[in-house]
């Protein structure tokens, strides 16, 4: 088992690329790359969580093609999405392998090869 001291140090060393993989489409990609290499699991857990919220707005965009139906539903799926996003940042910045509320045990499943 892992010391506390061990932990912390882990976390620290992923945790500026789990914070980038937050900021934007374009932050998440880097962050990939970044982590390409050394693998750190603090920032690959922070990464699939950024990547689902990702996936998630891109079918919020989608639906908000639909007329009216559909932009109700993209309307309040854009506030959740954002209250999502906020605590996956969060988590990032405080160091805690959180999952984001309501699909971020989804994402963990449905990305476990990246």
């Amino acid at each position: 088992m892992e010391t506390t001291e061990n932990k912390t140090a882990v976390v620290s060393e992923g945790k500026n690329i789990a914070i980038i993989a937050y900021i934007t489409f374009i932050g998440l990609i880097i962050a990939f790359v970044m982590n390409n290499e050394k693998k750190e699991p603090f920032a690959s857990y922070h990464i699939k969580q950024s990547f689902g919220l990702a996936l998630t707005g891109l079918a919020l965009g989608a639906i908000g093609m639909i007329p009216i139906l559909g932009w109700i539903i993209n309307i309040v799926g854009i506030f959740v999405l954002l209250y999502m996003w906020i605590m996956g940042l969060m988590n990032a910045i405080n160091g805690k392998e959180r999952a984001v509320p309501f699909l971020g045990e989804k994402y963990m499943e449905w990305f476990k090869n990246i």
